[in-house]
């Protein structure tokens, strides 16, 4: 058996090519789409939405908002969870969507739909005669309410949504602005054969480990997507960090092309915050949840890579009056080089001129 043995670097390099981040570009979106395997979708538009900012990282300036808005009204992605996922991917889901419930913690939600049917029901008649609709059209006839601890409490089409979603029986058809607007699956969803159900978990850690070139083969529950990818690739050990890895093998020993990249906070590089800790070193918080005076780097600071190396956080807003990208303090975790602080400065110059602003320091 095959044990590889990574130094940091390398680890680091092979994370960061396998989301594309080198200054060897990807063709197009639904390349880069399909090698990342997702796009997380998140309101928040400090500067750009999340999704867009991923793009734009990895395409630069050709890049368009409209590109994505097309590439959805096409069906080459889909949404699901969140998430936005190349269409031909969901054969990898539909056969837990038919088994529903397939996991412990779902039972629960299970007991409830099944006391609630009739208002599946009645949501799936109302969808069917009038789809696409928005939740707040669709009827509440739940005999037994949805309780919980937190902001779903009592949102009972809310979450009757999400079980006919899990089932595959309802999908996100579309969004006006940030509201979704809900269809019937069969109308979204492209006619792919499901893959079973065993086969589909292992393509998804092999999916997922291309994604990420370097993972742990068992991780914590992540509230999304996975960071685990069980038995995909290889055994790798990484140098000065406890334990063992999987590494996708097509991607050790490959060239990386140093560039300067802005992320997303939301962008798959940072998602396991664990890794990302133990194999870059970064610390890394989303401050916008925080009392203005509690943060460190700013409301939404993005992340700056350099290379192969996450050297700091950036603090810059969008102020619309002005017609301003304002670049409030750059955090460097490490006294950056001259070549390195020029090439923030381009990029952060890039960012404004993608946003139709001047940079305002």
């Amino acid at each position: 058996m095959t044990v590889h043995e990574l130094t940091l670097a390398q680890a680091r390099r092979v994370a960061v090519r396998a989301q594309w981040l080198g200054a060897d570009r990807p063709p197009d979106l639904l390349a880069f789409v399909r090698r990342a395997t997702l796009l997380q979708l998140d309101p928040t538009s400090a500067i750009a939405p999340s999704a867009d900012l991923v793009l734009w990282s990895r395409l630069g300036s050709r890049y368009r908002h409209a590109d994505l808005e097309e590439a959805v009204a096409r069906r080459d992605l889909i949404e699901l969870d969140a998430m936005l996922r190349p269409a031909e991917d969901l054969a990898l889901y539909r056969a837990a969507m038919a088994a529903w419930p397939v996991a412990g913690y779902q039972t629960g939600a299970a007991r409830w739909a099944e006391a609630n049917e009739a208002c599946a029901q009645d949501i799936l008649d109302r969808l069917r005669a009038e789809g696409p609709l928005p939740s707040r059209a669709l009827p509440d006839t739940c005999v037994v309410p949805w309780r919980s601890t937190g902001w779903t409490n009592d949102r009972n089409v809310t979450q009757m949504l999400e079980v006919l979603v899990a089932r595959g029986q309802v999908a996100v058809a579309g969004r006006i602005g940030k509201e979704r607007l809900w269809d019937l699956a069969e109308r979204v969803y492209p006619d792919v054969p499901p893959v079973p159900m065993a086969e589909a978990a292992r393509r998804r850690d092999e999916r997922r480990l291309q994604a990420l070139g370097i993972a742990r083969a068992k991780a914590p529950r992540h509230p999304m997507e996975p960071t685990h990818v069980g038995e995909a690739g290889e055994e790798a050990v990484v140098e000065g960090v406890k334990g063992t890895w999987r590494v996708d093998p097509a991607q050790l020993g490959q060239p990386l092309a140093p560039r300067a990249a802005l992320l997303s906070p939301f962008d798959r590089l940072l998602h396991d915050r664990r890794r990302l800790e133990e194999l870059f070193g970064f610390e890394y918080v989303l401050e916008m949840y925080k009392p203005a005076a509690k943060r460190r780097w700013g409301y939404y600071a993005l992340p700056v890579l350099v290379g192969e190396d996450l050297v700091g956080k950036l603090d810059a807003s969008v102020d619309h009056d002005a017609g301003a990208l304002r670049v409030n303090p750059l955090h460097w975790d490490v006294e950056p080089s001259r070549a390195a602080r020029a090439a923030v400065d381009e990029e952060i110059e890039g960012l404004a001129a993608w946003l139709g602003l001047a940079v305002a320091r």
